[in-house]
């Protein structure tokens, strides 16, 4: 069954497009987290930010780099927050990468990205040397 976002690639499902490019696709979140707030996604159906081929993730962050003025420009935001959900333990609820544009602005109560866990991990210096070499080696 495609999802609904290969359902808006496809036009079987009418979304309020913004942006398209060859490979991508950016239109309005139909239930957004403030006003402005934009989705860009590669019009193939990639589940997650890995199973992306680098040229496409390269054309997704350069359409995320040229909208995210122009969204706040559109909606006098004073920032954006941009995020992916990466997999349904982050609270990816719709499996094709998608990258989120939300406008902020002063006193939104959002938060920042930090707000998104309760409790900070305190790793030992062991644990940072293992994981530094583990990101590194990767």
């Amino acid at each position: 069954m495609p999802t609904i976002f290969e359902q808006i690639v496809d036009g079987e499902i009418p979304a309020r497009i913004v942006h398209e490019t060859d490979t991508t696709l950016a239109f309005l979140d139909a239930n957004p987290l403030a006003r402005g707030h934009t989705l860009v996604i590669p019009k193939e159906p990639y589940e997650q930010l890995d199973d992306l081929p680098a040229e496409i993730a390269s054309d997704v962050f350069s359409v995320v780099h040229e909208l995210t003025p122009v969204v706040e420009e559109a909606v006098d935001a004073d920032a954006t927050t941009i995020g992916i959900n990466n997999g349904e333990a982050a609270g990816q609820e719709i499996p094709h990468a998608h990258v989120h544009i939300i406008p902020r602005f002063e006193g939104d109560g959002g938060g920042p990205i930090h707000a998104i866990s309760p409790t900070n991990p305190e790793p030992t210096e062991d644990e940072l040397d293992a994981i530094e070499d583990a990101i590194s080696e990767g």
